[in-house]
C-alpha cells in the first residue's frame, strides 16, 4: 500500500509540474495582435508551450518583435487576401474603411483552417480575441477552458455594460462627450455576451489602473472573472525588438533616441493616432496650426498614404501649411508612417501624449509615466478617455466630440486649432493642473513597473492564473 500510495504521489506531483499547452489565436490587427502575442510570450516565460496561431505575413512581424523564447512557436494559417478581393494588400496594413471591412471578411475564413489545426492536436487552453465568436463553440466541444481577449480596460468594459445592470452603479458617474454610432453598443452586446461565457477575461492593465473598485464591480454584476496581466508593453525586450513592435519603424531607433537626447526634459509632445486612424487634410492642418502655436516642441507621427494617395501627397502635401517644416526644423519631427512608439515614450524628452485614446497607446503612455491629451475618435476611445481625464486625472480633454464608427473618412466636426493649442499648453506650459496632472501620471508608472515585477498585482495574477488552468488540467486528466 506504502509503494502504490508513494507511486500515485509521484505521478501526480509530475502532472502538477507538467507544462500546459496554449493555443493563442489573434485578430489581425495590429492593435489587437500587438497586446495578445505579448501576453503569449508572458506565458512562455514561465516554462509552458504556447502557439500563437497566425498569417504568414504576421509571422515575419512577429519573429522580429516578440523576444525569443524556446517555449514560443508560430503556426501559420494562409491569409486568403486574393480570394476576397484582388486589391487587398497580401498583409494586413489596412489603408482605408474599404479594406477594414474586406480585411474582417477574410478573417472569417480562417476559421475552418484554424479550427482543424486545433482539433487535431488539442490545448489545455485557447486564449482568443473575442472579434472570434466561433472559439466558444471548439472550446465546449473539446471541453477546454477559453480566456478571452478584447483589448479594453476593464473600466471600459464596466462601463459598456452598466446598462445591463441598472440596480448596481459604476463606482464613478460617467459623463460621456459624444453619443456612440447606433450600430456600435448592439455590436460590443454581441461580443461581450460571448466573452461572458469564457473561463475568464485576460486585460492588458494593471489592477492598480483599473481600480480595485471597478474589479469589484465586473464580477460582482457579471460573476465572471478577470485577470489583470499587464501592462504587457514592460515585457523584456532588446531595442531592435522595441522598435519593430508592430511594424517596421520608418525612422531607426538611432535617429529618434539621437534627436530626443538634444531636447530638454519633459520638452517634447509626441503625437500620434494610431494605426487606425487617418485624419482628412483639413484637420491635419488644424493639428499642425495648433501644435506650432503652442511653441513646444513635437514628434508628430502621420500615418503614411498608399496608391493614389500617396502620388497626391508626393505632389504636395495640402495638409502641411507652407514651410511648416522648415520653420520648426529644430523643434520638431514628422514622422510618415510606423514609429518607434515604446522608444519615444520611454524618452525623458516626451513630456506629453497627444492621442487617440487606444488602449495600446494609453498603456504605454502610463507605463512610461507620461500625461495624455486626449482626442477619442471611434471604438471604445470615447470610455477610455473618461479613466484617463476624470477618474484617474492623468491627462486632459481636448474636445473631441465627434465619436465615428471607423477612424477613416471625412468629419462632421473639425478640432480647431486653439482648442489643440490650449490642450497642450495644459500640460507643457508647467503651470499648477500640469504639475498635479504629472505628478500622478508618474505615480502610475511607477505602480504599473511594480505590477509586472515578482510579487507585484499582475505578476501574482498569472501565477493564479497558471494554478487555475493546472489544477483544471490535472482534474481532467484524472478523470480521464
Amino acid at each position: 500500500m506504502v509503494v502504490i500510495w508513494e507511486e500515485d504521489m509521484r505521478l501526480n506531483s509530475m502532472e502538477k509540474t507538467m507544462p500546459l499547452k496554449f493555443y493563442f489565436i489573434h485578430v489581425l490587427a495590429a492593435g489587437h495582435m500587438i497586446p495578445l502575442c505579448d501576453i503569449a510570450t508572458l506565458f512562455a516565460s514561465r516554462g509552458h508551450h504556447v502557439t500563437i496561431i497566425t498569417t504568414p505575413s504576421n509571422a515575419l512581424t512577429l519573429r522580429k518583435s516578440l523576444p525569443s523564447h524556446p517555449f514560443l512557436r508560430l503556426h501559420t494559417v494562409q491569409f486568403p487576401s486574393q480570394e476576397v478581393a484582388l486589391d487587398l494588400p497580401d498583409g494586413i496594413e489596412v489603408t482605408d474603411a474599404d479594406q477594414l471591412g474586406k480585411v474582417f471578411h477574410a478573417t472569417t475564413t480562417l476559421q475552418t483552417p484554424i479550427q482543424n489545426f486545433v482539433e487535431e492536436n488539442p490545448p489545455d487552453c485557447i486564449v482568443a480575441d473575442f472579434l472570434f465568436l466561433w472559439v466558444d463553440d471548439l472550446a465546449k466541444n473539446l471541453k477546454i477552458p477559453r480566456l478571452a481577449f478584447n483589448g479594453f480596460s476593464l473600466f471600459t468594459i464596466c462601463v459598456l455594460q452598466s446598462s445591463h445592470y441598472p440596480n448596481s452603479l459604476l463606482p464613478h458617474p460617467i459623463t460621456l462627450n459624444a453619443s456612440p454610432p447606433k450600430e456600435l453598443p448592439e455590436f460590443f452586446d454581441k461580443m461581450l455576451e460571448t466573452e461572458l461565457r469564457s473561463y475568464g477575461l485576460i486585460v492588458n492593465n494593471f489592477a492598480e489602473l483599473d481600480g480595485e473598485e471597478y474589479i469589484r464591480y465586473y464580477e460582482k454584476t457579471t460573476g465572471h472573472k478577470a485577470w489583470h496581466l499587464g501592462p504587457v508593453s514592460l515585457i523584456s525586450r532588446t531595442p531592435e525588438e522595441k522598435a519593430e513592435r508592430g511594424m517596421k519603424s520608418v525612422v531607426s531607433i538611432h535617429e529618434c533616441v539621437s534627436w530626443l537626447d538634444s531636447k530638454a526634459e519633459n520638452s517634447v509632445v509626441y503625437i500620434c493616432f494610431g494605426s487606425l486612424c487617418h485624419f482628412p487634410d483639413k484637420q491635419l492642418y488644424e493639428i499642425a496650426c495648433g501644435i506650432e502655436a503652442s511653441g513646444h516642441g513635437f514628434i508628430w507621427v502621420v500615418p503614411e498614404k498608399k496608391g493614389k494617395e500617396k502620388e497626391r501627397q508626393e505632389e504636395k502635401e495640402k495638409w502641411m501649411p507652407e514651410g511648416f517644416e522648415e520653420r520648426n526644423a529644430e523643434k520638431g519631427m514628422v514622422i510618415r508612417g510606423w514609429a518607434p512608439q515604446l522608444v519615444i515614450l520611454n524618452h525623458r524628452a516626451v513630456g506629453a501624449f497627444l492621442s487617440h485614446c487606444g488602449w495600446n497607446s494609453i498603456v504605454e503612455a502610463v507605463s512610461g509615466g507620461v500625461p495624455m491629451i486626449t482626442w477619442p475618435v471611434h471604438g471604445e476611445q470615447f470610455y477610455n478617455e473618461k479613466l484617463i481625464s476624470e477618474v484617474r486625472g492623468i491627462g486632459v480633454e481636448v474636445g473631441a466630440a465627434e465619436w465615428r464608427g471607423t477612424g477613416f473618412g471625412e468629419r462632421e466636426m473639425l478640432v480647431c486649432r486653439d482648442s489643440i493649442e490650449r490642450g497642450v499648453r495644459r500640460i507643457m506650459d508647467g503651470g499648477d493642473e500640469a504639475q498635479e496632472v504629472r505628478r500622478r501620471a508618474q505615480g502610475y508608472g511607477e505602480k504599473a513597473r511594480e505590477a509586472v515585477r515578482e510579487g507585484g498585482s499582475s505578476h501574482n495574477n498569472l501565477t493564479a492564473l497558471i494554478h487555475d488552468l493546472t489544477r483544471l488540467r490535472d482534474a481532467k486528466l484524472i478523470s480521464s
